[in-house]
């Protein structure tokens, strides 16, 4: 009979090996266990381990490791695979870099196999500093990114995690960053179940996500990280959660010290652990044993709490013979590789949308130019390249650089700042628009005037984090900031063809550009090598496909309060304005045409599934990537419902003359409505099917040039509840 103890036994259940780890523990052991910076405990061998580490777009903050796009920039692929294959490539290169710090006895911070990433919060107001860490403002979009980038990070294999991904921040959080700590969004059933909840509840369910962030903010009264509503009730009661809750970093304390629904750190302590938050980034949990001193706790609730801990370590194979744990064998040299980078140029490519092109003045022909002027504060920056929650890249690639690479010797490349990103003079002793002049004379000495302006993570970003000289990492506006806009208009004065690279994390009311400039390319924030991508699209190296995952507006007054967290007149499903470009938009150097939509029926009884059909050729001369968007409206709903919604995505690449035929289907649920009281109503009458490149309003007609394909079918029976 063998000696060794049960959580050593790799043929029982990773549950139960944990219940046998933690009942061996003492008290004071199994509290010590529940925060983020968890100690050792050399006599059951168990090994420190810090929780926090990060991956929204790549390995962050841990040394060198492949850098992506930013997540909003990712986005703008509508490519679930694609954003898939990213997270594999960010796991491969977490199992490198982890198993390569074991070997060095570095248990650091940021060294783990447990990331808190994706950040699927729903980017519903534009001045929202943090919304280029999410995948826009649409739940069904950001749903299918999530569970494609969760399945992605955390494996395949049958038994063991690759990574733990983790689906943040539950919920109901976007902004104001400046008021995070201590603000209450007051939200309804209709909202909540219709538009906040649904990505995190597909992680969840579909995507089996192993953990659960918390979020800074109350909700309706209750502070998230101990939100029976939010953690009891939905989270594990109606979704049937089993993994870990991690509470944001030092949101406990928050509890009592702004939220004020406490007074003191040890019931702030007892009420997360209560609700069902098991990790405390932060240190209040430092006090749950005097909560349980106090009464306030009992000690089944730590128990719980370090079981769920150490069965996610036991998934990720830390207890386990790495010769039995697929993924400990992965070597460090395949960090940073020549692979990952190149694909990362690729999702690069993949994620920029042209937003104008007048006369088809893109893509520039090299070889008819003589000289460029490339002129902005985000030419030739590397931080906006970058985004926030970023690694270290091996090599970088500005605009700027670029340009100079694509061109060669053959072309004069002039270059000017301009201006800073948002202060009134780029030197802090030159004199107001210091940098003016120059950019004029460069601009009068080029054929073509390239012009980098937008943000960067100094100014939009998270509180803390960003400037706090620029309203906490939160935009005030959504103008060009500082002198960006008059050195737009001064450059313009010059006759000179312009065209406008945006590198911004964010949507930005450049209707005087729209007006204007005669191209216009959104970057985001391109990841490290962005420049080459921005260049390869501006020279014809390949046609652009992306489309924006947000909705670009006119002016900053069409926004409602920021602090108003209803849907009303929010984002494509309920905006009542036109947009400047809208969700779903992205023009190519070649042309689409679509035809013969047709359904398998037109009536269905209520529950059943409805199946469409829609041919799309490539009409033009460029191969390319294009995006099929399918958009439900529910003509007839008894209540309050969006204009019309996203329902699906299909990436298609045709070359010249060539056709595919795209499938999708419809299931009762897809239909269904959430009613005021937060229940899932299947409701039959008429509905409309919307599918084309774009969505169906007017101003994506005008800036395409054609109209969306529609079909209408009907749905027979009486109403009937749906699960959530």
């Amino acid at each position: 009979m063998s000696d060794k103890p049960a959580y050593l036994d790799e043929t029982l259940s990773f549950e139960e090996r944990a219940r046998d780890l933690v009942s061996r523990m003492t008290l004071e052991e199994k509290a010590s266990q529940l925060v983020y910076n968890a100690p050792a405990i050399p006599r059951l061998g168990v090994p420190s381990y810090n929780w926090w580490n990060e991956a929204l777009h790549g390995i962050a903050r841990a040394g060198t490791a492949t850098m992506f796009p930013q997540a909003i920039a990712m986005a703008a692929t509508f490519d679930e695979k694609l954003i898939h294959d990213v997270a594999d490539i960010i796991s491969t290169e977490a199992r490198a870099k982890y198993h390569e710090s074991q070997r060095k006895g570095d248990h650091g911070i940021y060294k783990g196999l447990t990331f808190w990433s994706p950040n699927i919060n729903i980017f519903r107001d534009p001045r929202w500093g943090r919304g280029h860490e999410t995948y826009g403002e649409d739940p069904y979009l950001t749903g299918r990114l999530g569970v494609a980038f969760v399945k992605g990070l955390q494996g395949d294999d049958p038994k063991y995690l690759k990574a733990a991904a983790c689906a943040k921040h539950y919920a109901v959080h976007s902004g104001p960053e400046s008021e995070r700590h201590s603000f209450n969004a007051v939200v309804s059933k209709k909202d909540l179940y219709e538009t906040y909840l649904p990505a995190f509840k597909e992680c969840v369910k579909e995507g089996k996500v192993e953990s659960v962030m918390g979020a800074y903010n109350r909700t309706n009264g209750e502070p998230c990280c101990g939100s029976k509503t939010l953690l009891k009730d939905i989270l594990r009661g109606e979704w049937g959660f089993n993994g870990h809750v991690v509470s944001d970093c030092w949101a406990i304390k928050d509890f009592h010290e702004h939220h004020h629904v406490t007074s003191t750190a040890p019931e702030s302590a007892a009420l997360a652990i209560s609700n069902g938050c098991d990790l405390n980034c932060g240190v209040t949990y430092l006090n749950l044993l005097i909560a349980l001193k106090e009464g306030l706790i009992t000690e089944d609730l730590i128990d719980t709490a370090a079981v769920r801990l150490m069965t996610t370590r036991m998934k990720l194979g830390m207890f386990d013979n790495p010769q039995h744990v697929p993924y400990a064998s992965i070597s460090f040299e395949v960090n940073d590789c020549d692979e990952h980078r190149a694909f990362a140029l690729e999702v690069s490519k993949r994620s920029l949308v042209l937003l104008k092109n007048e006369n088809n003045i893109l893509p520039l022909n090299k070889d008819k130019i003589k000289s460029i002027a490339v002129i902005g504060p985000n030419a030739d920056s590397r931080t906006a390249l970058i985004g926030n929650y970023y690694g270290t890249a091996s090599r970088y690639t500005t605009v700027l650089e670029g340009i100079q690479q694509a061109v060669g010797d053959k072309v004069r490349v002039y270059y000017a700042e301009g201006c800073h990103l948002y202060r009134d003079r780029a030197s802090s002793l030159g004199e107001h628009k210091d940098q003016f002049a120059e950019a004029v004379s460069v601009a009068e000495r080029a054929d073509v005037v390239i012009l980098c302006l937008g943000l960067d993570s100094t100014i939009e970003g998270e509180e803390g984090d960003a400037s706090n000289e620029y309203a906490s990492g939160d935009k005030n506006h959504l103008n060009l900031p500082g002198l960006q806009q008059e050195l737009m208009e001064t450059v313009y004065k010059t006759g000179k063809p312009i065209i406008l690279v945006l590198l911004s994390g964010s949507a930005l009311a450049v209707t005087w550009a729209d007006q204007n400039i005669p191209a216009i390319i959104q970057g985001w924030y391109p990841g490290a090598e962005g420049g080459k991508a921005i260049a390869s699209l501006i020279f014809g190296e390949f046609s652009p496909s992306g489309k924006l995952p947000v909705t670009f507006y006119r002016s900053t007054e069409e926004l409602p309060d920021f602090r108003d967290y209803s849907m009303y007149n929010r984002t494509y499903r309920y905006m009542q304005q036109e947009a400047l470009y809208p969700f779903g938009y992205g023009l190519s150097y070649t042309t689409f045409e679509y035809s013969d939509l047709t359904s398998d029926k037109t009536e269905i009884p209520a529950g059943e599934s409805i199946n469409f059909r829609i041919k799309v050729k490539n009409t033009g001369t460029w191969e390319s990537w294009e995006t099929v968007q399918l958009y439900l409206k529910d003509v007839e709903a008894s209540v309050e419902v969006p204009r019309w919604q996203l329902r699906g995505i299909r990436p298609v690449f045709l070359k010249p003359g060539e056709e595919a035929e795209v499938e999708f289907s419809l299931t009762g649920r897809d239909m269904a409505l959430i009613d005021n009281d937060g229940k899932c109503i299947l409701e039959p009458g008429k509905f409309r099917v919307f599918i084309g490149g774009s969505q169906p309003d007017s101003r994506s007609e005008k800036l395409n040039g054609s109209k969306v394909l529609s079909a209408v079918f009907t749905v027979t029976g009486e109403p009937i509840e749906l699960p959530y």
